[in-house]
């Protein structure tokens, strides 16, 4: 047993070793009396600004053992000093059903990568499909020829490849998810090469320039483990009969298939219509559209830190905010994936479109800070063709018709679009020098031509409710970019809750953001262990 001893606090100049002497404190007992103890979780407090502090919480272990932990529970009665009792995440039993053929996962973005990761632990050697590529060419593709050239890859981005969309992120690993894989995730990144901070941070981040590392690393072991990851291999069709998945087409060739993953991503359009097109169960389900905004970093640290903005043990500054019923129907405005020292990325994955979304390097060290400002659409189930059927596919079209007229607004360029925050209250054009972190450069835009009027409204309404807030959220300094459409799938593929299956199919399953049951690397990754765990408990491991 161990205790854990919450809320101790150290102010900014004090040196984490004087930890052991504030948890003696808080325990009544000798400093000599603390055989061991290790943070095990770290935050800021910044909400009074004039007293910044950490806030830890530590385990201990005392010399004179349990009785001593035990006595001293009961003696303090608090709720800050606790018996420690680890929640130990669940492992499958392995079924006996027999395994017609390896297990296959198409995609190896978070959700693909952790179930092939879980697969292997229990000597299930899976067969994972990526229509990208490697990590290293991928690199090639994205920052020399598409940053540089202006020549696209649709298979080959920020969005397709070894590691998917997660690869390119901001690397963010804070969630709402609570679940006890969430430490099993945590703890494999650490494994493969993230910084053991990570383990301890409230808010973790690895950072965009050490994840592509981190997911060659992982890919490396599920091979080593027996698993096998082949890349430029994309799913192209399925053959199902009587609910069974007999055959999957890997780009337009028939392979045999017995259990199969579809951890494809919110961004795979082609493979979702493919998947609509086989007779698959789709909902349309609620998704948010928006812009994102960068301010300079320095502004942000104002806004949190006050007087102590630039302090060397300050991180920097970042965000979350809500305009309650910005959207005059109930609906509020809210930040997203907000960015300290981050820079704003095109995720696209095909020609002719532009999408925003935020990232940052590991030291968030760009000077700039960004956040989506989006509102939630409700389910979008438009017409298919004859303009008689349900099309649950209509929210992907929302989506790609703003991102095609970002693209056409800014001169077919891949230029981002763009406009200072006071002109688009005042709706007048903005002229003079552009500067934002967006690689492939900006463009002055009126941002209302993108976005639809209803969002633009509730757009305008939030800078202006948050500008009161935070003076200069909505200033001359502040850049409105758009679009922002890749916040969540607006759509959903219903599965069994106890089999986690497809919905009238016997083999075929569905992870992360692709399937509609994640949003971030963290949930996405459960997501797909928790998948990798139905197969598990169902099949024997192949001999």
């Amino acid at each position: 047993m161990a205790l854990l001893v919450r809320n101790i606090k150290l102010a900014l100049d004090e040196p984490e070793d004087r930890l052991a002497a504030a948890v003696a404190k808080r325990l009544k007992v000798s400093r000599s009396a603390i055989r061991a103890y290790a943070p095990v979780r770290r935050s800021l407090d910044a909400r009074v600004r004039t007293e910044i502090h950490f806030v830890y919480h530590v385990e201990v272990a005392l010399d004179g053992g349990q009785r001593d932990e035990r006595r001293c529970v009961q003696r303090l009665s608090s709720r800050d000093v606790i018996e420690l009792r680890p929640e130990t995440p669940a492992e499958p039993a392995p079924g006996r059903e027999t395994l017609r053929e390896r297990p296959i996962i198409a995609g190896f973005g978070p959700a693909g990568m952790f179930a092939a990761l879980r697969l292997t632990q229990f000597g299930y050697r899976p067969i994972v499909l990526e229509r990208g590529v490697d990590v290293r060419r991928r690199h090639r593709d994205v920052l020399e020829k598409f940053y540089r050239q202006r020549e696209f890859n649709p298979q080959s981005n920020l969005l397709f490849g070894e590691g998917g969309a997660g690869t390119y992120s901001d690397g963010k690993l804070y969630t709402r998810v609570s679940d006890p894989l969430a430490g099993t995730v945590l703890k494999w990144f650490y494994r493969h090469g993230a910084d053991p901070d990570i383990l301890t941070d409230a808010r973790p981040h690895i950072g965009s320039d050490r994840l592509p590392s981190i997911c060659k690393d992982m890919r490396e072991h599920v091979e080593r483990e027996g698993g096998q990851v082949c890349f430029e291999s994309q799913v192209s069709d399925l053959v199902i009969e009587d609910g069974d998945v007999r055959k999957i087409l890997v780009n337009g060739q028939p392979r045999q298939a017995g259990p199969v993953i579809l951890a494809i991503g919110h961004s795979a359009r082609d493979t979702t219509r493919m998947l609509h097109k086989c007779g698959l169960t789709v909902e349309p389900r609620p998704f948010q559209l928006g812009v994102r905004i960068e301010h300079p970093q320095a502004l942000v640290d104002r806004w949190q830190y006050g007087q102590m903005a630039g302090h060397d043990r300050l991180p920097p500054a970042e965000y979350h905010v809500v305009a309650k019923g910005a959207a005059g129907d109930g609906r509020d405005c809210y930040s997203f994936c907000m960015c300290p020292g981050g820079m704003i990325l095109p995720t696209i994955e095909s020609h002719g479109l532009i999408a925003t979304n935020g990232a940052s390097k590991a030291n968030r060290g760009s000077g700039f800070a960004n956040s989506g400002l989006v509102v939630t659409a409700p389910p979008v189930s438009g017409t298919g063709n004859g303009g008689t059927a349900s099309n649950p596919l209509a929210g992907i079209d929302v989506q790609h018709g703003l991102e095609k007229k970002a693209f056409l607004a800014t001169g077919e360029t891949y230029e981002l679009p763009a406009q200072r925050a006071t002109d688009f209250l005042a709706g007048r054009p903005s002229d003079g020098a552009l500067h934002v972190s967006y690689p492939l450069g900006g463009r002055w835009t009126d941002i209302r031509t993108i976005i639809p009027p209803d969002i633009s409204a509730a757009i305008a309404n939030a800078l202006e409710f948050l500008d009161r807030r935070m003076p200069g959220f909505a200033g001359a300094d502040a850049i409105v970019t758009a679009p922002e459409t890749r916040v969540s799938s607006p759509v959903r593929f219903p599965r069994d809750k106890e089999r986690r299956t497809l919905e009238g199919t016997d083999n075929l399953y569905a992870a992360g953001e692709g399937a509609g049951y994640a949003g971030g690397i963290i949930s996405a990754a459960i997501d797909g262990i928790k998948t990798a765990d139905a197969i598990i408990a169902r099949y024997a491991p192949p001999e």
